[in-house]
């Protein structure tokens, strides 16, 4: 069975950025493999593509370039917000506003996402809501482990079960 939409596809992989000698980002190993459906629309498009067609036991390897995957970092996503946002009940908690700290948000639409705290000022903080692999070409090399059927409730809901 090859891979193809509506197939739940298993795999092993190490992510490096820029080459094949970048930097490992991720790896993962066969006693915890990736499993996802394929088609869904949960996984960079460009990701999938590279994957179509392929079977269990074949191995890969390609680079998504920058466009593909993640985008350029732009300065439009490195914003000052007032230190008040962080605050609940009045207080900002210890060692949140830490420069390099991950901190988890909302936008009005309730949209979530990660910002990274990159300086804190006397009444605001700036935080870089760039994905942390924008700009960076993505190396992947792995090996399919398993291709099968997806269920009728997997298509339904759009992911595995």
């Amino acid at each position: 069975m090859t891979i193809s939409n509506e197939k739940v596809v298993t795999l092993v992989y190490q992510l490096k950025v820029d080459n094949r000698e970048g930097d490992i980002v991720e790896t993962v190993k066969e006693e915890k493999p990736f499993v996802f459906l394929y088609g869904a629309g949960l996984m960079l498009p460009k990701f999938e593509e590279n994957l179509k067609g392929l079977k269990a036991g074949d191995d890969f390897e390609f680079i998504l370039k920058s466009e593909e995957a993640y985008g350029q970092a732009s300065e439009e996503a490195v914003m000052d917000l007032p230190k008040n946002l962080f605050e609940v009940e009045g207080k900002i908690e210890e060692g949140l506003l830490a420069e390099g700290n991950v901190i988890p948000m909302q936008n009005n639409e309730g949209q979530k996402f990660n910002g990274v705290v990159v300086e804190v000022k006397d009444e605001s903080v700036t935080m870089d809501f760039n994905h942390p692999l924008a700009g960076d070409n993505l190396h992947f090399s792995g090996k399919i482990m398993e291709v099968r059927e997806a269920t009728k409730e997997e298509v339904e809901h759009g992911h595995v079960h």
